[in-house]
């Protein structure tokens, strides 16, 4: 968990869900809003499997983490907040390291069959994020240009630079339910993937 200060912290390899889009977050029932559905499903079909029978090996009680994302907009380094209807964007939530690939493949097919949705759009999706700048944001999401300024000024008072590429992006951990907590009180986590100058 960051402060409201930005830090470097080196993120290790980790599995989630995950199902990709393109397009405004904000629309209503849009992809968007509609990934969001599908990774709740899944995820929530893997938490309930110790009553089916699909055994898990390994598995343990555990809190469904929160949703994060992975954005990114192209000729863009780093995100445009005036043109949202350009981002293309992961959708994820992290999996316990005892769910495995063939794990999701039983979830996805479970969840199909109860609750009669296509859950084809969900995949097991491994990544290793490496060295970053993170910070804790306070606030509306349409204020984080401010809260990433104070992430690059650290990042390169302490010789690093941007490293945002197709394969590392700008990365959101929401810790606030966007339904339920004012906008001025939500938190995020932002992550920012950097480099050695």
């Amino acid at each position: 968990m960051p402060k409201d200060q930005p830090a470097m912290v080196e993120v290790p390899p980790m599995n989630y869900l995950a199902v990709r889009g393109k397009g405004d977050p904000n629309e209503e029932n849009g992809a968007y809003q509609e990934a969001i559905g599908l990774l709740y499903g899944i995820a929530f079909t893997v938490k309930m499997s110790k009553k089916s029978d699909h055994a898990i090996e390994g598995y343990f009680d555990y809190v469904v983490p929160p949703l994060e994302g992975f954005w990114q907009q192209s000729g863009t380094a780093g995100v445009d907040y005036a043109h949202k209807e350009n981002f293309e964007w992961i959708s994820v939530i992290r999996l316990p390291d005892f769910v495995t690939k063939d794990d999701v493949n039983w979830a996805i097919k479970e969840a199909a069959r109860k609750k009669k949705t296509d859950f084809s759009k969900v995949e097991f999706f491994p990544y290793e994020e490496g060295l970053c700048v993170q910070c804790m944001h306070i606030g509306p999401y349409d204020d984080e240009p401010g809260t990433v300024e104070r992430m690059h000024a650290y990042m390169e008072q302490n010789g690093y630079e941007l490293d945002i590429s197709e394969k590392r992006r700008h990365h959101e951990i929401y810790l606030s339910d966007a339904r339920k907590v004012p906008a001025e009180k939500r938190k995020t986590v932002i992550r920012h993937p950097i480099r050695k100058k």
